[in-house]
């Protein structure tokens, strides 16, 4: 397996979506545990640890500064990523995972969207950002994304956001994306949407 220090919980019920859960700078692999379980109960989690650090925070691929990616290492760790996913999956015997991603871990999991479609089966992208200038041609065929945006988002400008959601779109995947009335941290209004949808998701795939 590709080396990434993770946890993995399994299902609790068989009709929920396996979760890639991907934590913001700074996080680890316990982060996002209690929000996978909130947005969708008896889902299994596999959830990673980034494996570049920035002044000792973990972080998915390395930045040059605010805003500013290392697109060369966006792409090589996005295909780590890819191999370590594609591991796990036969490891624990699980699908295509939904991935959850929250800021940086939502541009590492939109990155992986557009470069190795068949790995995810969707993402909740929660404060993401366009992770490449020139992205190849993805085809998403379909694959359901949720995009949630903050109205105040000192991070991510409202214009980057929207230009993520139409690429998506123009890829082929169902983009939903929604502006909430909040800066970069989650709000209840992120947990409420995320589990809404991923019913949603759960309903159509059934």
């Amino acid at each position: 397996m590709t080396e990434f220090i993770h946890r993995f919980e399994p299902a609790t019920s068989a009709g929920s979506p396996p979760l890639l859960l991907l934590h913001g700078t700074g996080g680890d692999e316990n982060d996002l545990l209690g929000l996978g379980k909130m947005i969708s109960p008896g889902s299994a989690l596999l959830s990673p640890r980034g494996r570049v650090l920035e002044h000792g925070m973990p972080r998915f691929f390395r930045r040059l500064a605010e805003g500013v990616f290392d697109e060369d290492d966006v792409r090589r760790r996005a295909l780590e990523l890819g191999d370590f996913v594609t591991d796990a999956r036969k490891q624990y015997g699980i699908a295509a995972p939904i991935a959850v991603g929250f800021s940086n871990g939502a541009n590492i999991a939109a990155a992986l969207l557009l470069l190795e479609p068949d790995v995810l089966a969707g993402a909740v992208l929660l404060r993401a950002m366009v992770p490449l200038s020139d992205p190849p041609k993805a085809e998403l065929g379909g694959k359901p994304v949720l995009l949630l945006s903050g109205q105040a988002d000192p991070i991510v400008p409202a214009s980057n956001s929207a230009r993520l959601a139409a690429l998506l779109s123009e890829a082929g995947a169902r983009v939903d994306h929604k502006v909430l009335p909040a800066g970069h941290q989650l709000s209840q209004a992120d947990v409420t949407l995320a589990r809404n949808w991923i019913g949603s998701v759960e309903a159509k795939a059934a």
